[in-house]
């Protein structure tokens, strides 16, 4: 985890108004070979992050939790946990740049597709 959550020298903005590259480190690689090497459910919820989730960054965080608790569910709910905490400070780095943002100022929470279907 601390690979990820290293502060970047940079502080130009990605296309996306955001001050990303100043929070975080994106990882070079093929973005969708390592989309394609997560788990079905970490596929999920990084379609659903408020922000492109950067899934090769992903890959390589999902290595590091196969390593604490092997490739189990557990591993991917502590994952998911974290990509939740990333997105937040997200919010809360943008908020602080550019001030409050309405829809969460009247209690709107972001936009979820839910659990995945059961596996027939």
């Amino acid at each position: 985890m601390r690979a990820l959550s290293l502060l970047s020298s940079s502080t130009e903005f990605t296309n996306d108004g955001t001050c990303r590259k100043t929070l975080w480190r994106r990882y070079e690689g093929d973005p969708w070979a390592a989309f394609d090497a997560l788990p079905q459910t970490i596929r999920h919820r990084l379609t659903e992050h408020v922000y492109d989730a950067w899934s090769v960054n992903a890959l390589i965080l999902w290595r590091h939790y196969k390593k604490l608790y092997g490739a189990t569910p557990r591993a991917e709910r502590a994952m998911i946990r974290y990509l939740d905490y990333c997105e937040r400070l997200e919010r809360e780095a943008f908020t602080e740049r550019h001030g409050s943002l309405p829809h969460l100022d009247a209690g709107a929470t972001t936009l979820r597709y839910g659990p995945l279907p059961a596996s027939e």
